[in-house]
């Protein structure tokens, strides 16, 4: 299993002429039903070293994961921005990931100051894809944006966002599933198990879940307002 490391940070470190660098993921992008969810994890390179145990969040269990959970903030400043399913159906995919993202980066801006740089899970900009009208009011984008693609597994900070957010979102659809037990998210989280499409055919959707996406049968699927 591949170990994150600091390497990308200390070259954007270098290359922005600053310290503070951040690292961001999302999660949630292929759910049926629940938000999308970003994470973003900043440290100081001047002080920080390799938390021990991040590793791709894909490849940890949940325990393992729970335990990260716990000990990154010890070792980063940390938030999570979500976008809600109606967001989704709205604005799109994209769109609603760099919704996600901006609000996110709002809080970390907010509590440590702008970082001097960022690197961004994926290979597009998609942090930048977020409808102007909702973010701008939020704190601006003003760092050195790197593009790194499987950055959770090869950058100490975009692994910590990314296990930060699936935390938060796996912790968010348990509770959602207390409500809606028929659907099985306390188990799938909101993904395309044969538990919750059975469930959507039987039972139809439900306000969190992806309307957008023909998730059921036409004759049961409701119209988007």
């Amino acid at each position: 299993m591949q170990t994150p490391d600091l390497s990308v940070e200390t070259a954007l470190a270098q290359r922005s002429g600053g310290t503070l660098i951040a690292g961001m993921d999302e999660v949630g992008r292929g759910a049926l039903a629940g938000p999308v969810a970003v994470g973003v994890a900043a440290v100081d390179m001047s002080l920080s070293q390799p938390l021990e145990g991040l590793r791709d969040s894909k490849r940890l269990t949940v325990l393992q994961r729970e335990r990260m959970a716990v000990a990154i903030p010890q070792w980063a400043t940390t938030a999570v921005g979500l976008a809600s399913p109606g967001e989704i159906d709205t604005y799109g995919l994209t769109a609603a990931l760099g919704l996600a993202g901006r609000r996110a980066w709002h809080q970390l801006v907010s509590t440590v100051g702008m970082p001097h740089g960022l690197i961004l899970d994926g290979n597009t900009l998609w942090l930048n894809a977020a409808p102007y009208e909702l973010v701008r009011s939020l704190e601006p984008v003003e760092s050195q944006v790197v593009l790194q693609t499987k950055a959770d597994a090869t950058c100490c900070t975009v692994s910590a966002a990314a296990i930060t957010a699936k935390v938060a979102r796996d912790a968010l659809m348990v509770k959602l599933a207390e409500e809606y037990p028929d659907y099985a998210w306390e188990s799938n989280k909101g993904y395309g198990s044969a538990a919750h499409r059975t469930a959507l055919n039987s039972q139809g959707v439900t306000e969190h879940h992806r309307r957008s996406w023909n998730l059921v049968p036409e004759e049961i699927q409701p119209p988007l307002l």
